[in-house]
Parts: C-alpha cells; structure tokens; sequence
C-alpha cells in the first residue's frame, strides 16, 4: 500500500491552444525563486561586455529594406543604419559583415544607435590625416556635383572638392568629369566634423610651375610648340605653351581676313604654334600660327598676271570700292572707277554684296606693297574706244536728255556715251537762265558735236550751232538810231530793264534811260508792259543790244511823251513792292550781266561748264 501511495501520479497540463498534455516527462525545476531573472542579467550583462559608445564594432547584415539596413551586433535589440549611408547598398546582403560605429547603445525606444558612415571615417582617418600632415597626393574619383563643388570619393569617404580648386582655369562643362579619378592633396581636415577638403589645382599649379622652368631654358625664336588656346580676346588669343602663356594675335592667326580669333581657334583646342619673339625676362611671348605656312604673295605675278580673269569673295565694302579676296592672304581692291563704264555708281554696295562670288580682271599688281587693283568694267569693251570714229567733231545726231543740271543738259548719244550741252551753247540770241526752260528729261533733241576729248570722256555738244550765227544780220536790223515802237519788258533789275526786241533777242535799257529820274524801275513798269526805245548801242563782239526811251522821245512831239508820261506814271515808292531777297539776288546778278550782253562772255562760259564726266545723277 506503501508502494501504491509512493507511485508517482502523471502531471496534467494544457498548451498555448487549451489542449491537456502531461508533464511529467519535463524534468523539475531546479531554480529557486528569482534565479531565473539573476542568471538571465549576468548573461545579458556579459554580453555587453567590450561595446562601449564611441567604438567601431563589427556587426552582421540581418535585413534591408527601401529605407534601413538592420545590423545586428550581438546586443539585446538590433541596430538600425539610414540605407543612404551605404554609397552602393546593392553590393550588400544578409549575413555580411560590417563594421558600424557605436554612437548611442540605448536610445528613448531602446534602440542601438548605429553609424556606417562615421565606422569608414574612423577607419580612414588616420590616413587621410597623414596624407594632410605630409602633404602626399591621394586618388579619389569625383562622384556628383553640389553647390559650389564636386563631392569626391576618398578612400570610401565624401570629401569637398572646391570648384575653384578643380583646375587651372574654369571647367565648362562639369558635368563632363563625374566618374573620373583624379590626383589630389588634401588642403583642410577637420575630425570633430568630418570635414575633408582637397585640392587638384596646387597638384596642377606646381607640375606648371616644374614645365615653366623647362620650357623657359628650352623657349628659342623660331620653335614650333605645341599649346592649347586658353582664353579668347578681341584681338587674340592667349595659348598655354605648358606653363607658359603666349599671345596669338589676330594678325598672325592667318594670311587672309580674320573678324574675330573665333573664327580660326575655340577654347581647348590644341595647336602647333610658331614662336615668333619675347622679351628679356620671357614674359611676354608672341606667337604665330600663319607663320607655318608659306606667304601667299610669293609668285604672285605668276599666279595673277596683270590682264587676266580671276574669280573670288567680295570681303568688305568701302566707300571707295570693294575688297575681293582671291585666296587666304590676298585681297584685290576693285575701285568704284572700275566698277562701270556706263553708269555712275554712287557706292559700290549699289553693285556687289560681301559673300558674292564675282569674276574681275587683274589691272595691276605691286607685290611691295601687298596690293592687287583689279576692275569689273574691263570684262566688257569701253564704249568709248570709237567714239572719235562714231561721232566726229562737227557731227549733227540725235540723242536723249538724260538729265538736267543747273549748268546745262546731259545727251546719251549710246549706251555708255553721253555729251553735255552747256547752256550757253543753247540759243545765240536769247538769255537763259536755266537749261530747263528749252528741254525736259527724256525729250528727243538734235545737237552738234563741238568737241571730244577722249581721255577725259568729254563730249561738248551745241543746239545754237545747229544754226549760223545771226549777230552779223541783227547788225543791221538793230544798228544805232533803229527805233523798236514796243519793246516788251522782260525782267526788272536795279540798274535797268530787260526788253525783248524779238521772240528770242534781248536788249538792255539802263535806269538813266528811262525818260524820269526815279531810283528803281519798278516805279514806272511791271513785267509784260510795252514801251517804245531807240538803239543807242550795237556791241557785236559783246553781243549786246543796249537802248534808251529818253533818246525815242527826243525828237518826238511833246504830246507824245507827255502821253507816255500819264501812261507810266512815276508811282511812290510805298506802293511798290521790293523784290524778295532770292529771286532779286538771282535777277540782279542774271541780269546786271545782260547789262553787259545778252549773253556771257567767252571766259564765263568756259569756266562755268562743268567736267563733261560730272554724273548727271549727281547734280539731280
């Protein structure tokens, strides 16, 4: 019975789902009370030991998600790492493993507070520090730009790169270098920020400086170098000979027209160059690039012969003519003189455009002076080569009034071919004041050629020779004491009145003969009043015809006068209006000449004929 109540009854229990199981195969516990707790710390505690913050701790790769990386490093919870720490977090996965930095092992939600970023920095520093201390240069690859720089890739870590320290001059296209490797020395390192600046430009400037020394002992006149064109300017370009600078100037950039150095060189580009001169001290250094080839104008009269056609750019437009260039380096001058044999060109742009490809023949060269005269006008015949055959002096031919001048009228004969009849070679008899008073632009008239002189392109042409002189009969229709019974008067001037004896003959009656003593003629006639008047002058050379109203009533009836008297009365001088300044002026100075004579004198005529050449177009 013993025995029976010694048996040992199975233990009844139930699991997490309510389940009855027995328990009497787990075997009894053994820990007091609260040992469980006690045994469970010292565990944990041991655990702990050696992870202190501010340590680097290696840890195991556990998860990795969009946003963190979960790092364990045997604590009691897992540590959890920003996933924009890991510059390339697709080469990890679970189970690598890492070394963190510990920077808080407790936060307030009992989280392990981890750093990849700052464990590489650690890991790195004493390096880069060293790097610093002894000025070494140090590789890293520039990874994406930020503002005001380049964030480079230093042996796992971001350090600045300035942009002012990422060459010797400014990079155009930044873009361009992300990816690559470059040396470096580092210039700024700060522990506390994790701060690390570098430098490529100091690497760059002493390497300059090492080739500066080299080229400056080896720099001669007359070297060809290569450079690279570092900076553009209006009036050249500045080349980097590898230490040393060097100006190209325009001028010596190409034997042909350069606008702009931009035309021949970019910035970047490399280039041989000639070095042409320097100073004392090597300073300053002046280059060449034209100078590598042979000077155009060597053969040039070979190459051009005065005489022949050539084809080339018309480059620039002067007042005076056009530039055409024939190659690189050498440029014709087409004067405006040889631009037309027919037409009078007011500016060459009237003619030709810059760009146009035109045909010229070469009229001379002077190699000396660099300078081609070339002409457009003797690709075609010069009209004027017969024209003493075609027109001969004494030939009577029609033409057309090209134009008018004050001075007389501009006859084409031929296309190419005009003469001038002057005015004073219009009428024998009458007086005119302007050519437009016998002919209009673009009438037909029959002329007489008076003279040609053929180097000046001069034709002298006459109307009034198309008729004999007339003076030697007018001698004896108005000899002295012929009495004219009505003269027309014409024009008024100061001194006297002008009357017309015929349709086309003048005379001239001076104020003391008008028969009353008043001080201007106005005061007794107006134009278009008839009087009476005896010749008391016949000057054929002059060519004037001169007459008196005193000397016609002379010997006439005193009622007659007295009749001419009550028809011209003397009016006051109140109730005559004065001349207005211009047109007395013109009639004073017209008509104080026909005083003289109806017609100019010989002198006068010639010096007041213009060249024959002069442009009609002109004097418009």
């Amino acid at each position: 019975m013993s025995d029976a109540l010694t048996e040992k009854k199975p233990a009844k229990g139930f699991d997490a789902s309510g389940n009855e199981i027995d328990l009497s195969e787990f075997e009894e516990s053994y820990y007091k009370p609260g040992q469980v707790q006690d045994d469970l710390e010292q565990v944990y505690n041991k655990s702990l030991e050696g992870i202190e913050e501010g340590e680097v701790v290696e840890g195991k790769i556990l998860r990795i998600n969009e946003r963190e990386v979960i790092v364990d490093v045997n604590f009691k919870s897992e540590g959890i790492i920003p996933i924009s720490e890991f510059k390339n977090v697709q080469d990890f996965k679970p189970g690598d493993k890492i070394d963190v930095f510990l920077e808080q092992v407790e936060d307030s939600e009992g989280q392990i507070i981890l750093s990849k970023s700052r464990a590489d920095f650690l890991k790195v520093w004493d390096r880069i520090y060293k790097s610093y201390e002894d000025q070494e240069t140090v590789e890293g690859r520039l990874v994406r730009r930020i503002k005001g720089g380049v964030v480079v890739d230093l042996f796992g870590v971001d350090a600045f790169l300035p942009g002012s320290q990422i060459d010797l001059r400014q990079i155009p296209d930044m873009d361009a270098i992300i990816g690559q490797s470059f040396k470096f020395r580092v210039i700024k390192v700060n522990k506390a920020r994790r701060n690390i600046v570098v430098s490529r430009r100091v690497i760059l400037e002493e390497d300059r400086s090492a080739m500066r020394e080299k080229i400056l002992v080896e720099l001669e006149k007359g070297q060809v170098r290569e450079g690279t064109v570092k900076n553009i300017t209006d009036f050249g370009a500045f080349i980097d000979l590898g230490g040393v600078d060097g100006l190209l100037h325009i001028t010596d950039m190409s034997w042909g027209r350069v606008n702009h150095p931009s035309e021949i060189v970019a910035i970047g580009d490399k280039l041989n160059i000639k070095v042409l001169d320097f100073n004392e001290n090597k300073e300053r250094i002046s280059l060449g690039l034209k100078q590598l080839t042979e000077h155009p104008w060597k053969g040039i009269e070979e190459k051009y012969p005065e005489g022949s056609r050539v084809l080339g750019k018309i480059v620039s437009i002067t007042d005076y003519g056009a530039f055409m260039e024939l190659e690189k380096g050498i440029e014709g001058l087409i004067h405006i003189s040889e631009m037309s044999w027919t037409q009078h060109i007011k500016h060459p742009s009237k003619i030709v455009g810059i760009g146009d490809i035109v045909e010229a023949v070469v009229l001379k060269i002077d190699k000396d002076n660099q300078k081609i005269s070339l002409g457009f006008k003797q690709l075609e015949p010069d009209p004027w080569e017969k024209v003493p055959a075609e027109f001969p002096i004494g030939t009577i031919i029609k033409g057309k009034v090209r134009n008018i001048a004050a001075f007389g009228a501009f006859i084409e004969l031929k296309e190419g071919v005009d003469g001038l009849i002057h005015i004073s070679d219009m009428s024998w008899t009458k007086k005119i004041n302007h050519p437009g008073e016998m002919l209009k632009k673009g009438d037909t008239v029959e002329v007489k050629v008076l003279d040609i002189d053929q180097e000046k392109r001069r034709i002298s042409l006459g109307i009034k020779q198309l008729t004999d002189d007339p003076w030697e009969d007018l001698a004896k229709d108005f000899s002295v004491g012929t009495e004219i019974a009505e003269c027309e008067v014409a024009r008024i001037l100061d001194r006297g009145i002008i009357v017309n004896l015929t349709s086309d003959l003048e005379g001239f009656i001076p104020l003391n003969q008008l028969g009353q003593d008043v001080n201007h003629p106005s005061r007794i006639y107006k134009v278009g009043d008839k009087t009476p008047a005896k010749v008391i002058e016949f000057d054929l050379e002059g060519r004037k015809i001169v007459l008196s109203v005193s000397e016609y009533f002379k010997d006439k009836d005193e009622n007659l006068l007295k009749e001419y008297l009550d028809k011209f009365p003397v009016k006051p001088a109140a109730e005559v209006k004065p001349a207005k300044g211009k047109g007395k002026k013109s009639e004073e100075g017209g008509e104080e000449s026909a005083e003289e004579g109806t017609e100019e004198t010989a002198e006068a005529d010639e010096s007041s004929k213009p060249q024959a050449d002069e442009s009609p177009e002109a004097s418009e």
